[in-house]
């Protein structure tokens, strides 16, 4: 029981540990924050979606890049269609709640949302990511 409970409690000890070092030593701690990936048909969709997850404070920015030409095959058959991209920064902590919240609203029936963590960047725009994004 011991054991179990202790690899339970791994992933918060170790979140605990690194919230710690990172407070004590002022250094940023690899992959706290992360950056999503979301597609979306149009602008209009794009923005709503945007304003909808700043709207909840589950990121500090959203970039909207333009148009760009995107190929996949979509049940069986290879497609064509031109998508905007969502550039989201935010915690990495708030990924899951991101991506739930996301399908919630996205009028695709499967959204891309993915995500990659942060390995290194401007420590003070890094903070300020921190700073702008509630803990969980």
């Amino acid at each position: 029981e011991v054991l179990t409970l202790s690899l339970l409690m791994y992933p918060v000890l170790r979140s605990f540990a690194l919230q710690l070092h990172s407070a004590i030593t002022g250094s940023y701690v690899p992959g706290t924050h992360s950056i999503a990936f979301i597609n979306c048909l149009n602008e209009q969709i794009a923005k709503d979606i945007a304003r909808a997850i700043m709207d909840k404070k589950l990121a500090a920015y959203v970039n909207i890049l333009p148009k760009s030409l995107a190929l996949y095959f979509w049940k069986g058959e290879l497609e064509e269609s031109t998508e905007i991209l969502l550039l989201v920064k935010t915690r990495t902590s708030k990924i899951s709640e991101l991506s739930d919240y996301v399908r919630s609203i996205h009028p695709f029936e499967i959204p891309e949302i993915i995500s990659l963590p942060i390995d290194q960047g401007n420590p003070v725009y890094l903070k300020w990511i921190e700073e702008s994004v509630p803990r969980d």
